[in-house]
């Protein structure tokens, strides 16, 4: 695909500011003579996720040809198309898609976006098309009409979350449950009615909350947690890790330390991304360890995309009275689909680095609460799109 203009970047992230999410095709000249486009890896991917179209287990040939509905956007007007998705007997099967009546609304190299919605698959010409003076006209459009629809479905619960921690935020100070650094979400998941467990999954009907005080907002903020790949790593297990390079300190053998791709620390641990072979490498200056913890990127971006497709990271002011730590929840940063080639960089820009926190109690047993992938609290707007803020206090 060609370099896109700043205009239609700007249209892109008018989208993404509205929650909705696009696929692009960039339509050749051969390809509107012919009325056969590339269905390009984004383009199958956005199918796939939207539960439209699964390529892989298409057949070939013309009898497992598929057609959605389609609508093609103008102005003030939209038009009716069918969409084929099909693979070829010829070439490998190689997946093609295509629009009837495209060729009337497009130009060779335009920029088209792709909406899936209600099983349709919507169609903006995003480098003619008008999309700013559109949402803001005062007269009633096809395209207003259809982005406000998708705004207010994909915020249903993100609003619903939002009216509670105001009515929370309403109650003024409120005590803490615990006395622990993790007492801040753990007070806040309490009044909102979430019980407290160790499951993986977001927090709020598919929202992940991550509270903070707002006079540590400078410390690093959890993403997820996530052990190796044990099958390619040289050490099998966190207790082989924990016995190489583990310290006693209060009566504890443990090994709690922040490793980062842009130095070494204490324990002579550093990170390093491997694209060549797509993944995350823990190395020691040890030479009889080198290298001894993998993970694939892959799975580090399927976990980043489930814990955080949407989340809600929460500011809390605290004050400490008679010994008792107490909140006032006062702000939130609204985050959604986080970008797998930003989560890489930010990893070797050492924004994104990695806690061990492995314990042997005192009974022998090997304790893992990570390893932890944290990230500093201003590489949020590297990490994720354009995000929303919210005062809970004063609206």
């Amino acid at each position: 695909m060609r370099n896109l203009t700043e205009t239609e970047k700007d249209r892109i992230k008018l989208l993404t500011n509205y929650s909705v999410a696009v696929a692009l095709i960039e339509p050749t000249e051969t390809g509107l003579k012919k009325s056969i486009l590339d269905a390009t890896g984004s383009v199958r991917s956005y199918l796939k996720e939207n539960n439209l179209h699964d390529y892989d287990i298409q057949g070939q040939g013309s009898e497992n040809k598929v057609i959605l509905p389609g609508l093609i956007y103008e102005p003030l007007s939209i038009h009716h198309s069918n969409v084929s998705l099909y693979r070829p007997n010829t070439k490998n099967g190689d997946p093609r898609i295509w629009f009837s009546k495209l060729n009337k609304y497009a130009c060779p190299n335009d920029i088209i976006a792709l909406i899936a919605f209600h099983g349709t698959i919507h169609l903006l010409n995003l480098t003619s098309f008008p999309l700013k003076e559109m949402l803001c006209s005062q007269i009633a459009n096809p395209t207003k009409e259809l982005i406000s629809e998708i705004n207010r479905t994909e915020n249903i619960v993100s609003n619903e979350l939002l009216l509670k921690l105001r009515k929370i935020a309403s109650r003024g100070w409120i005590q803490s449950m615990v006395p622990a650094d993790t007492s801040v979400g753990r007070t806040l998941e309490t009044a909102l009615g979430i019980d407290i467990n160790s499951s993986q999954q977001p927090d709020y009907k598919g929202i992940e909350l991550k509270s903070f005080r707002a006079n540590k907002s400078g410390n690093r903020k959890n993403l997820f947690a996530k052990v190796p790949d044990w099958k390619l790593s040289k050490f099998k297990s966190s207790a082989e890790i924990l016995n190489e390079f583990g310290y006693w300190k209060d009566d504890d053998f443990k090994l709690y330390c922040t490793v980062s791709a842009i130095n070494r620390n204490s324990q002579g641990l550093t990170l390093c991304v491997n694209a060549d072979l797509e993944q995350l490498i823990e190395n020691s200056d040890n030479h009889n360890v080198g290298d001894f913890a993998v993970w694939t990127l892959d799975k580090l971006h399927d976990k980043l995309q489930k814990k955080h497709n949407e989340t809600f990271w929460v500011k809390a002011d605290t004050m400490m009275e008679s010994g008792v730590e107490y909140f006032q929840y006062k702000e939130v940063k609204h985050t959604k689909k986080p970008m797998n080639s930003q989560f890489d960089i930010l990893l070797e820009q050492g924004i994104i680095t990695l806690d061990h926190l492995i314990k042997r109690d005192p009974r022998g047993r090997v304790v893992e609460k990570g390893p932890l992938f944290k990230i500093k609290l201003a590489g949020l707007d590297l990490l994720f799109p354009p995000s929303q803020n919210y005062s809970l206090i004063d609206f």
